[in-house]
């Protein structure tokens, strides 16, 4: 069938269902009227209400199993070659040789990085080794290419699924916007088909690679016949986030960003089930996303800018750290409506009955400091946690502040140690590290959570539907996996 004709059918399904929808409402609402037109027995009154509510329920139930109908085939993280390693001990002594930095943000960026966690193995682009560093336009490029190209290989080798059978590409970076476009780029090294549907985010910081699964995710339910599958490729450019300048507030970006790569196949579930189709590893069970674009305070707390000399730089606004939790408390309200069992609903909304009872009773600023905010336990809805990896600091402090352990942390400051913090692709690192260590196993919930600029939380809940307990898949982590978790972060 052709696009256009796929289009026009999708196009008049969706018109068919909201007739359908509007009829049965008009029948509800007549069949209400005649009860009272004829004086009917009250009793009666309650058919109509009962079946616009059972209509509501059922609209709501498919609306809501829209995301399960995504599954992900696998997803490949890239391992950087080992010529690009940069030792913490060496990127300071590069700090100091290239030039561009004064004594003093020398002395501050080797404070972040030994109070970071960050390990010894982490990397930086070929431009970024050299002395002075180079961050032209070509380098940036160059940076994509070694970034994408392995990451694809691996993945379209370990799926079986050709380019020519993607039907959607989805590429995020947040910092490098090219033209031709990072997606087009991808498109012509894989002469992937005319009617790709490509997509190009920026912009949207670590928190990009949830909106480019949804991106597919909608891509792919709104055409179930003419895309069968979706591609979507995460990674920052770290040569065009470079900072040469002296002011400590951009300084953060050389400190706790890295190389690093992910590419995700996604596909529907019926689709992945036709005859030599993959199937699917895991099922996509809630998708959600939360902004505070319209906050200026959250809007300017991070910040892409020129600094009194000219240089541009990413900014981390003052306060970042209440916006981020005042964007956190909204966004969790939605999620655990959606994730969270029965049992711990009750027991949470009971919680919050106790706690309000206690604020009416003046107990009200313990309260306000959070000592005795209630907090639902997201651990009864997923086994495993991969949080945004943004030094060992802040990943404590929001893992705490969800009421996590150290356990449900580790991969994160794992992911961290080992590679950095790669933007969008961290969580794939994190749900590589997961695998490697045999823990995701059939049934289990990963939660992957996102936090980016503007500011956005978004999150992803999997469940994974395939695979043999205890399997280990070791991906980028094959020749170190056996030496993690470490204790010096």
């Amino acid at each position: 069938m052709a696009p256009m004709d796929v289009a026009h059918r999708d196009h008049l399904l969706a018109t068919l269902h909201g007739l359908l929808a509007t009829a049965t409402l008009l029948l509800c609402l007549a069949a209400e009227l005649s009860v009272f037109a004829l004086r009917r027995h009250a009793a009666l009154y309650l058919a109509p209400i009962a079946a616009m509510l059972l209509l509501s329920r059922g609209l709501r139930r498919h609306r809501a199993g829209a995301a399960a109908e995504i599954g992900l085939v696998d997803f490949s993280c890239l391992k950087p070659p080992r010529r690009l390693r940069i030792p913490v001990a060496g990127l300071l002594e590069h700090f100091r040789l290239i030039g561009c930095f004064d004594a003093g943000s020398v002395d501050f960026m080797s404070k972040v990085i030994e109070a970071s966690g960050m390990g010894e193995e982490t990397y930086f682009p070929a431009s970024l080794h050299l002395i002075p560093p180079s961050a032209a336009h070509a380098d940036a490029i160059d940076e994509a290419r070694a970034l994408f190209f392995p990451a694809l290989d691996d993945l379209f080798a370990r799926t079986g699924v050709p380019p020519h059978a993607v039907g959607a590409l989805v590429v995020n970076c947040s910092g490098f916007c090219p033209a031709p476009s990072l997606a087009a780029i991808i498109a012509a090294r894989y002469r992937m088909r005319e009617d790709v549907k490509s997509f190009n985010l920026s912009g949207m910081g670590c928190a990009a690679g949830v909106v480019g699964v949804d991106v597919a995710r909608r891509v792919l339910l709104a055409h179930p016949d003419a895309v069968g599958y979706a591609v979507v490729v995460s990674a920052e450019i770290v040569t065009v986030g470079w900072y040469s300048g002296r002011d400590q507030g951009k300084l953060l970006l050389n400190c706790y960003f890295r190389t690093g790569c992910s590419a995700a196949l996604l596909t529907t579930c019926a689709g992945g089930g036709k005859a030599g189709a993959p199937g699917i590893k895991y099922r996509l069970a809630s998708l959600t996303r939360t902004n505070q674009i319209a906050n200026d305070r959250s809007y300017r707390s991070g910040y892409r800018e020129e600094d009194e000399e000219g240089i541009t730089g990413f900014t981390l606004g003052q306060g970042v750290g209440r916006m981020v939790s005042e964007l956190l408390r909204a966004h969790l309200v939605t999620l655990g409506l959606s994730i969270l069992p029965w049992r711990e609903k009750l027991r949470y909304a009971l919680a919050l009955l106790r706690s309000s009872s206690r604020r009416r009773d003046g107990d009200g600023s313990k309260l306000a400091r959070g000592g005795g905010v209630p907090l639902p336990d997201f651990r009864a809805a997923a086994e495993h946690f991969c949080l945004p990896s943004s030094g060992r600091p802040m990943i404590w402090r929001l893992g705490q502040g969800l009421g996590l352990g150290e356990k449900e942390m580790e991969a994160a400051l794992m992911t961290f140690h080992r590679f950095g913090n790669q933007s969008a692709a961290s969580l794939w690192y994190q749900l590589a590290y997961l695998e490697a260590k045999g823990r995701v196993r059939r049934g289990d919930m990963v939660w992957q959570l996102g936090i980016g600029s503007g500011l956005k939380a978004n999150s992803l809940v999997w469940e994974r539907v395939a695979g043999n307990d205890g399997e280990r898949e070791l991906g980028p982590w094959a020749d170190c996996i056996h030496k993690y978790p470490v204790t010096e972060t």
